[in-house]
């Protein structure tokens, strides 16, 4: 029993409500591939068969499943070199300025996938910012999906994934061989921690933040779900801290909540204050 049009449109309802994901349905195919184990595991004859058990409402502790096989959790360590550029010349060291006397600063990477965002940034930090040793800085990774958080706390990446945007030089200096894989070093590790979130859903755990990245994930929600998410950053982050969004990203629904800069060929914005 293969899935049907109705089938594959409340697959798409299913992850919009459990995770604010938006699928177009030229991506109907994306289903098969990444559902067909969690139904087999179910005791699911097929995909079809899965999702006549998904709506009998008997499975609902599947649901969270489906949104979590169906977030995209593309990523690489230094993915575009541009805004690390930009963090490193421009972001960190008015940050550091900024917090001198407080030496402290926190670093939210919403939507970290497996980690490299906030490994990279972390390995960024002591490898061009030695000052920052005796400071207490903390970067918090968040993302939707179980299943990678905890891919993120253990550390430990493949050869093809250290071989995605990590330079040799960082790559030996950083992390330590393992067999096939490459653990991430305890002073990197130690500067940061992940924790399961979901963007379209109040974050009360989260402290308030100096820097926020928050990169290529815009693109998967509806233009309601970003003004949520961009009224739950701007009550995050700090009344002089730093918004950056991917390349092709943009904070026009909430031009009220935050003013663009720019720096290093990138944009990053301002929170704006609002009484």
């Amino acid at each position: 029993m293969t899935c049907s049009d109705s089938d594959y449109a409340y697959l798409r309802e299913l992850v919009l409500e459990q995770s604010a994901n938006q699928i177009d349905p030229s991506r109907n195919a994306l289903f098969d591939t990444r559902l067909t184990p969690i139904a087999r595991l179910s005791g699911a004859e097929n995909l079809g068969d899965f999702v006549s058990m998904l709506r009998s409402g008997q499975t609902a502790h599947l649901h969270r499943a489906v949104a979590e096989a169906m977030t995209i959790n593309e990523t690489s360590f230094f993915r575009d070199m541009r805004p690390f550029e930009m963090l490193r010349q421009v972001l960190i060291p008015k940050l550091v300025e900024r917090r001198a006397e407080e030496r402290h600063l926190r670093i939210w990477s919403a939507a970290s996938s497996t980690g490299q965002e906030a490994y990279s940034l972390a390995m960024m930090m002591v490898e061009h910012f030695p000052e920052l040793a005796g400071w207490d800085v903390k970067i918090v990774g968040t993302d939707i999906s179980r299943q990678v958080v905890d891919y993120a706390k253990r550390g430990r990446y493949r050869r093809l994934e250290v071989n995605r945007g990590l330079p040799a030089r960082m790559l030996l200096k950083y992390m330590t061989r393992d067999g096939e894989e490459w653990g991430v070093s305890p002073q990197i590790r130690s500067m940061c921690e992940f924790h399961y979130a979901n963007l379209c859903a109040p974050l009360p755990f989260l402290p308030t933040f100096d820097l926020v990245l928050l990169r290529n994930v815009l693109l998967y929600f509806s233009q309601q779900d970003r003004r949520t998410l961009f009224r739950e950053v701007h009550r995050k982050l700090s009344p002089n801290g730093y918004l950056v969004l991917g390349n092709a990203e943009q904070a026009e629904e909430s031009t009220n909540l935050f003013e663009v800069e720019f720096g290093a060929d990138c944009y990053f914005y301002s929170p704006v204050n609002v009484f």
